[in-house]
């Protein structure tokens, strides 16, 4: 079933043309102002094959046109009403970059607006905060690509600095790179080069105590998968808010600098496509983290595209008729509450589950070894735990764990994503066991956390068997070695005390204590 609030407004796809390739988003834009990607196109162009030169060559061109093509042939084959297409670097800046455009207008039908270095730095920056957790905290936000890199300086409430420089992978190894491997005068050169174009991002970042880097795009993304392959992080499925301290950085660089071709050709997760041209993306990451004192590099996955699709969101908003109640500056609530908005979900009795489930949360905490974290991924599991009832009532509880796990959610690392996904899963019939796949792949640490919240959830739940909200108040009598679940209810409670003692096993595991429950007069 479907309602008005959970049909898209209008399909649009977004384009950016990178100089090493073209990227392309569909995504359908809902009413609450939330967007879900529909399907996506990556091609590689190579626009700087030979360096970064004041001309793109015909070659380049063509490649370039044969891309938009297969891209157009995408969006119209999935119905797109709109495409927005914006140039970078390599277009802006060559001479014949107005040849190029017009022949893309003239030869395939869309109408490319070659943007300015500051208003790219500034939609990267916007996807960027969509993306991932930003705090009060200034962070410096980084894109490399191949002809230039972004640089953000700012917070959840405001950009202090943004701008596009010219120093990206392509650009710089056309230029500064001529031996394989690179020689320690090539890095000394770079460095300097660095030093020279960088002076105002480094004292703007010293004077805000920058600790943090979040890095986008194809550059960043690809050594992080490097580095989270060297230090068992968790990359399976999304490479969004993995984080990882500057040691591991500097101890891959310190490996990785050494290699020649052969030996990157070598690395699993590094691209062929960057083989010849990763080295200064590499080394520009470490010269920021020693310059700027940076403790930490985190990932987002959100880029020029996301940015752009943002910033047509906000300017169409009254003629889309956008009502933007999704729009919560925390990602992770936001997207939480966009994926509940879009599978039609049961609002009371998920948020009385979720009330139930702190509670007993903020009793058992410290006895179980629990954390604020796991209270904030508790409430979004508690949240979502029915949202398979959108698929068949038959198995929701999978279902649930399905949408949850593959459903794109901004602002949570893989691993907290699957911890929510699990915990869902087991609100109702067995409890985790490793014969399930799912919850068999998680780490040991993992799946000792899906028990305990699975434990909470199970009981939360039953306090709300009928979805009726029986159950005015819980008081938790947690002393003499056990568990007194005090009620008070609008109506017979029958069905919320069978609700709740089928599912007791769990907590009395995790606990060591007999679960009862009564009920007491309301007041």
């Amino acid at each position: 079933m479907t309602t008005p609030q959970s049909q898209p407004a209008k399909r649009i796809a977004a384009i950016d043309l990178g100089t090493n390739s073209f990227h392309a988003v569909l995504v359908d834009i809902y009413p609450d102002g939330s967007f879900r990607t529909v399907n996506k196109l990556k091609e590689m162009v190579s626009l700087a094959e030979k360096g970064m030169e004041d001309r793109l060559s015909r070659q380049a061109m063509d490649r370039g046109l044969e891309a938009l093509k297969r891209i157009k042939f995408l969006c119209e084959s999935h119905n797109v009403e709109q495409i927005l297409a914006y140039a970078t670097s390599a277009i802006r800046e060559a001479k014949n970059g107005g040849d190029f455009i017009k022949e893309v207008i003239d030869e395939v039908g869309i109408r490319v607006r070659a943007i300015s270095g500051k208003m790219e730095a500034e939609m990267i920056g916007l996807a960027i905060k969509h993306s991932v957790v930003i705090e009060d905290e200034m962070v410096l936000m980084i894109d490399i690509g191949g002809g230039s890199v972004e640089f953000i300086i700012g917070n959840r409430e405001e950009f202090v600095y943004y701008n596009s420089l010219k120093l990206g992978v392509a650009r710089m190894a056309a230029t500064f790179v001529d031996s394989d491997p690179i020689k320690k005068d090539t890095i000394k050169s770079l460095e300097s080069h660095y030093e020279d174009k960088l002076a105002d991002v480094i004292k703007l970042a010293k004077q805000h105590e920058v600790k943090t880097i979040i890095g986008s795009s194809g550059t960043m993304e690809n050594i992080a998968e490097m580095v989270a392959g060297r230090n068992d992080i968790t990359a399976a499925r999304t490479l969004n808010e993995l984080t990882f301290k500057k040691e591991a950085y500097i101890d891959f660089y310190h490996e990785f600098i050494k290699l020649d071709k052969k030996g990157r050709l070598k690395e699993k997760k590094l691209e062929g496509k960057r083989v010849d041209i990763i080295n200064p993306g590499v080394l520009l990451l470490k010269f920021l983290i020693e310059e700027c004192s940076i403790e930490e590099i985190k990932i987002s996955e959100g880029a020029l595209r996301e940015g752009m699709i943002i910033n047509y969101i906000n300017n169409k908003k009254e003629e889309l008729h956008l009502d933007l109640v999704a729009n919560f500056e925390n990602p992770r609530q936001r997207s939480v509450y966009e994926l509940l908005r879009k599978c039609n979900w049961a609002k009371a009795h998920s948020m009385h589950v979720a009330n139930f489930a702190l509670q007993i949360f903020d009793e058992f905490k410290e006895e179980m070894n629990l954390d604020e974290q796991d209270r904030e991924l508790l409430e979004y599991a508690s949240l979502m735990h029915d949202i398979g009832y959108y698929i068949s009532y038959r198995k929701h509880h999978k279902h649930a764990l399905y949408l949850i796990k593959y459903s794109d959610l901004l602002g949570f690392s893989e691993d907290e994503i699957n911890i929510m996904a699990n915990v869902a899963r087991y609100h109702r019939k067995s409890t985790p066991h490793k014969r399930h796949k799912p919850y068999k792949e998680l780490s040991k640490k993992l799946r000792r956390k899906v028990k305990k919240l699975s434990a909470i959830i199970r009981v939360a739940d039953g306090l709300d068997r009928s979805h009726y909200q029986n159950v005015q108040k819980l008081e938790i009598d947690n002393t003499k070695g056990k568990i007194n679940l005090l009620i008070s209810t609008y109506s017979d409670p029958e069905l919320e005390i069978w609700g709740v003692l089928r599912k007791t096993d769990l907590l009395e595991k995790m606990t060591g204590k007999k679960v009862r429950i009564y009920q007491i007069e309301h007041q």
